[in-house]
């Protein structure tokens, strides 16, 4: 008797349970890791022009398609601060597998990795980079791919055309390695070694660019159709530093069905945390677990490569003015 009147109550829980609780996203739509996989394919990357340097010894991190809550968005490509001299951007990258699109975060390092061949364009033609080079602790820019630099500012330069024709991969604008039309270069055996140096993920200053880009509408690729209005900016984005043509994204462009809203129902989704794919196995298809310990190995089947955290934005460069002297040293 006691049981007999014990059910109704566990069965008025479990209703409960099953309103309180939202279902799942549909496995053939989404899926959840350390970052997002998805089933659709980002735009091709836009042809543009970089704007001038604004000052001496930044690196030109070129622009992107990055996916959120309203699909597919845009981060123009800016000029930043290395967080150590000597070291370059090997910029992210979508990669196919297991029949998703996931992406792959770029970092920091001493050299410039494998980043899908996608040509990005500005001195990232699919394979390394030859828009300039560290020498002495400063920064020399190739005029041959940004020639449109102020040298009154800029004193630190070089001319080679050669590198340009050596290294422009392909003149392709395929956003994306592997899978149905998308790239197909493997890695140099030098990017495989590279993969394995230690490396340093996007800076303060790069995730706020990334969160600032996301809340512009004109960089939506439902709104701009693969053109975006701003694809490049000279200084990072910020809330004080928005394009004059900023307009906030609306709840109606938020991608409905099984895409969901990701800040609502997956907050910890974070474009700098990739989630491997099956089945490819580049240098850089390993997990970085963001910024949780000082110094790690990520893991994953093609090996793994050490990450460090950027130094606080209190020591990098300052954004308006020319680079102090640097008094910390790259890791080793």
């Amino acid at each position: 008797m006691r049981l007999l009147s014990v059910l109704p109550r566990i069965g008025i829980l479990a209703i409960l349970f099953a309103v309180a609780v939202p279902p799942a996203p549909a496995p053939a739509q989404v899926s959840i890791g350390v970052g997002v996989a998805i089933n659709i394919g980002p735009p091709p990357i836009p042809v543009y022009v970089p704007p001038p340097v604004p000052q001496p010894n930044l690196i030109w991190t070129p622009g992107y398609w990055q996916y959120g809550p309203y699909g597919y968005f845009w981060v123009p490509g800016a000029w930043v601060p290395a967080p150590y001299p000597g070291y370059l951007w090997t910029p992210g990258y979508w990669g196919y597998g297991g029949g998703r699109y996931a992406w792959h975060a770029g970092y920091w390092g001493p050299h410039v990795g494998f980043y899908g061949g996608v040509n990005y364009g500005a001195g990232y033609f699919g394979v390394g980079f030859v828009g300039g080079q560290w020498a002495g602790g400063a920064f020399r820019y190739n005029t041959a791919v940004y020639n449109n630099i102020n040298t009154t500012i800029i004193h630190n330069t070089y001319i080679n055309k050669t590198v340009i024709n050596n290294n422009y991969y392909t003149r392709s604008r395929t956003s994306y390695y592997g899978g149905p039309g998308g790239l197909t270069r493997p890695p140099l055996p030098n990017e495989t070694a590279y993969s394995h140096e230690t490396h340093v993920p996007a800076t303060p200053i790069q995730r706020q660019h990334v969160q600032n880009a996301r809340l512009d509408r004109n960089n939506l690729a439902s709104v701009n159709k693969g053109s975006p209005l701003t694809p490049a900016v000279a200084r990072p984005l910020t809330k004080e530093n928005r394009p004059t043509t900023f307009a906030p994204v609306k709840e109606s462009d938020k991608m409905g069905g099984a895409n969901g809203d990701y800040r609502a129902n997956h907050p910890q989704y974070d474009e700098n945390h990739p989630v491997k794919p099956a089945g490819q196995n580049p240098p850089h298809h390993n997990s970085m677990q963001g910024e949780q310990n000082q110094t790690h190995h990520a893991q994953g089947n093609g090996g793994g490569h050490k990450v460090q955290n950027p130094p606080s934005e209190a020591k990098q460069h300052p954004q308006n003015e020319e680079h102090p002297k640097e008094e910390h040293k790259p890791p080793r």
